[in-house]
């Protein structure tokens, strides 16, 4: 018995019409997992079916074809990724050889065999055997006899689908694309005394992955993912988080090895668009305000550092994204001004942020190597000297920073030493307003 092959078209899956079940889950470095459940008619036996409108940076490795309905019924047994658009570069190098018609601002019609098109010039032999170059920038349409074969008009999908139960299908379509990203922005107001700032959240979803995602339900995964794993059991939703408990924003819970902000309404990504939406409310949170020598790095300069804990104590309590933290400080006219701004990483709950926003422009460090001896080959020692000198109105405490390679140990008297590793120490300074601290270390350093 014969077989029969049956051809059914789906053209603009993703159109505004039909786009009742799509989710999309957008990851930090350029791609997204694309969710989509639709009905699709389907005859008995085997077929072609054209799912049109699919990302034009779709992975075609990456797609996946079940029907919900009758899932043992339906089978992906070949698919075709067809990209190759439809465009007048296209449409011409296709009319080789081939006669078309073209009409320029003058209102001349020229009808003529085409043989090339180098440049976007166009050059045609005519029925009386002349050659004619008609310049691109004074041509105002070209007429083809019809589409070619091959071409299409967005990026298709052409599907072979061996079915046993005809009718219609609820079908789930996912696959992987590039060309859409996500990035978290956040500003925060400091109060007059520098104690506490307001801090808000939002993402910035860039969609340029050649579709459209209309009402969609939106999820964000933060973490640097290798490879995407979007099949991951659910784990439990964290409570009382800062996020869980909003009226609006994301929703927050682990994901795997990463963390995963859930939109709990749906949301259109316009393709080659940016979309903003707030993470979080805007929450409290205390922060100290520090300043910070680091002579090695920079001579004289002393920075200014806004330290917060991003814990539920301290007002926030959720991982944060990495993104850029933009700082304003309420003037006395109640105008808000610009004073710094920094990145942060990824951020887990209960983890102190260090936001460096600036140097201060009272304070003025200096660093001077008073001493250098080698001992042998691989010791020497070193005395250092540091200057520090306060032109504020007010007393201030300095953390002076200083990092060594190789084993190394201090001789003799240092300042308070609050923070050390390896390959730093940090001294906390006192520095009286109009005065100069000036202090002295030693320090023995094996190579």
């Amino acid at each position: 018995m014969k077989k029969t092959m049956q051809v059914v078209g789906l053209m603009g899956l993703l159109a505004t019409s039909g786009q009742s079940q799509v989710a999309i889950t957008v990851y930090n470095n350029n791609l997204a997992v694309v969710r989509d459940i639709r009905a699709i008619d389907l005859a008995a036996g085997e077929q072609l079916y054209r799912f049109a409108g699919v990302a034009a940076q779709i992975d075609p490795t990456s797609v996946h074809f079940k029907s919900l309905t009758a899932p043992s019924s339906v089978q992906l047994i070949e698919q075709n990724y067809e990209f190759d658009l439809v465009g007048t570069e296209r449409l011409l190098e296709r009319y080789i050889n081939q006669t078309v018609v073209v009409a320029t601002e003058k209102g001349d019609i020229l009808t003529g065999t085409l043989l090339n098109s180098g440049g976007g010039d166009v050059i045609l032999s005519t029925r009386d055997q002349k050659v004619l170059t008609v310049k691109a920038t004074t041509i105002t349409s070209i007429e083809f006899p019809k589409l070619p074969d091959g071409l299409v008009t967005q990026p298709t999908l052409v599907w072979l689908l061996q079915n046993k139960k005809a009718g219609s299908h609820n079908c789930e379509i996912s696959y992987l694309t590039r060309g859409v990203s996500w990035h978290a922005e956040y500003v925060a107001v400091t109060n007059a005394n520098d104690t506490e700032m307001d801090l808000s959240a939002w993402v910035s979803i860039d969609n340029r992955s050649g579709a459209s995602y209309e009402n969609a339900k939106l999820k964000l995964v933060a973490g640097d993912v290798n490879i995407a794993q979007p099949a991951v059991p659910q784990p439990r939703m964290m409570k009382n988080s800062m996020a869980a408990q909003a009226d609006f924003g994301f929703e927050e819970k682990a994901f795997f090895e990463y963390h995963l902000y859930t939109l709990p309404r749906r949301t259109t990504l316009n393709d080659r668009q940016i979309k903003q939406l707030a993470l979080f409310p805007k929450a409290q949170a205390k922060i100290e305000k520090k300043f910070v020598y680091d002579g090695q790095r920079s001579p004289k300069d002393v920075s200014v550092v806004l330290e917060f804990k991003n814990s539920q104590d301290a007002g926030l309590g959720m991982p944060l994204p990495k993104g850029k933290v933009r700082v304003y400080k309420t003037d006395s006219d109640g105008s808000q001004e610009f004073i710094g701004e920094d990145m942060i990483d990824h951020t887990p709950k209960d983890e102190k942020v260090d936001l460096h926003i600036g140097n201060a422009f009272d304070l003025v460090g200096e660093r001077t190597v008073k001493r250098m001896e080698k001992l042998d080959q691989r010791v020497r020692r070193e005395t250092i000297e540091i200057k520090l000198r306060n032109h504020k109105e007010e007393d201030v405490v300095v953390n002076v920073v200083e990092r060594f390679w190789g084993d190394w140990e201090f001789i003799g008297k240092t300042p308070r030493i609050v923070k050390q590793d390896a390959n730093m120490v940090e001294f906390a300074v006192p520095v009286a307003k109009g005065d100069e601290a000036v202090f002295e270390y030693t320090v023995l350093i094996k190579s």
